[in-house]
């Protein structure tokens, strides 16, 4: 069995998330045709069109589909990618801009500290060694990152919260 060392504050705290409006914009992308930079291109210079925000935070959404079987997740699996911002109310939807709907739900949430190029050593402590050892495993919803007041944009004291779908194991 491969060792994982825990990265600075992987243990994770679990949260039963309430349903949360959204707006913003998405792209379909794979981790090897990661476009990532492009969505967020896109949205940020128009992030405050947005009206009804609740707070400055924003989401890095990602969307699988309903039938995709984590055990089978590869570099090549295709999923919806958002860059978002949560609203009170789903008005004045800026053009070029959708709504979604959060389903919410029970959620692992762990801490990324540092650059998107270390986040590697996270998602491999998360997939790797806590979901196996913990009595839960991944759920089929929304996985996403918010990134708050202490998210700096690819620097190595940046933080973000990982929060990851489960349920308990049957």
């Amino acid at each position: 069995m491969q060792s994982y060392t825990q990265p600075q504050g992987a243990e994770p705290r679990i949260e039963l998330l309430p349903e949360k409006k959204l707006i913003g914009k998405k792209l379909s992308m794979t981790l090897t045709n990661n476009r990532t930079a492009e969505l967020w291109g896109s949205f940020m210079p128009r992030r405050k069109e947005v009206k009804n925000t609740i707070s400055t935070d924003l989401y890095s959404m990602q969307v699988y589909d309903p039938s995709l079987d984590f055990r089978n997740f590869s570099p090549d699996t295709v999923f919806e990618k958002w860059a978002a911002t949560e609203v009170t109310e789903f008005t004045d939807i800026p053009e070029g801009m959708k709504s979604y709907t959060l389903k919410g739900g029970l959620y692992a949430v762990f801490i990324h500290k540092g650059t998107p190029g270390a986040f590697l050593k996270t998602f491999r402590f998360i997939f790797g060694y806590w979901i196996p050892q913990s009595g839960y495993e991944v759920d089929n919803r929304e996985h996403f990152e918010l990134l708050g007041e202490k998210y700096k944009n690819n620097d190595p004291d940046s933080e973000e919260e990982v929060w990851v779908p489960i349920r308990k194991v049957q």
